[in-house]
């Protein structure tokens, strides 16, 4: 199974339970910025405990590993589990997230993308995208966190909304990331 193919299956559960989501991290960064190779899909979904059985259920023993009590606890701690296809190595990450102003404004940005010929989903906004890559790069990420969002700002930097990005940057306590980003490409 290629990692187009494994999105596309995803998707096609989130959407078939009715399940809110959208698609975040590299998949959005490489889609919006420039491409580089990544391992998994991550994926944010409003998955409400009583739907975690029948979402799990969705994902025949005998292709991929899901455990139903870690997507439970994730349920209840607001954090994340994995959805593994062993005969690809292919990993998607489910994020289930806590509930703030802020992942509520994510929900509400995200935007339908044709994600494959044929076939559309659900994308995080590069600004929501951006904004993800700055939390992680400041709790210690990598610079991947940092060449993905210069990867966004030089190929769709004329369709960003700065000004979002700067009110949830000053929220968030990452504004001295995003004045670097930009001093980094040349920004304001």
């Amino acid at each position: 199974m290629e990692q187009s193919e494994l999105l596309r299956f995803v998707v096609s559960v989130l959407e078939r339970l009715n399940l809110p989501y959208f698609v975040t991290g590299s998949t959005v960064t490489i889609f919006y910025g420039e491409p580089r190779f990544t391992n998994d899909i991550d994926i944010v979904v409003d998955l409400p405990a009583g739907a975690v059985q029948e979402f799990c259920s969705q994902f025949p023993e005998e292709e991929f590993y899901v455990s139903q009590q870690s997507a439970s606890d994730a349920v209840r701690r607001c954090s994340q589990f994995n959805i593994i296809q062993p005969a690809s190595g292919l990993k998607v990450d489910v994020i289930v997230p806590p509930p703030s102003e802020f992942n509520r404004a994510r929900f509400a940005r995200a935007r339908r993308v044709q994600a494959g010929e044929g076939w559309d989903a659900s994308f995080s906004s590069p600004e929501d995208a951006i904004l993800k890559k700055m939390e992680f790069f400041r709790g210690g990420g990598s610079d991947k966190h940092l060449r993905d969002i210069t990867g966004v700002l030089k190929t769709s930097g004329s369709e960003i909304d700065t000004v979002y990005i700067d009110r949830w940057a000053a929220t968030l306590g990452v504004t001295e990331v995003w004045q670097a980003i930009l001093d980094r490409v040349g920004g304001r």
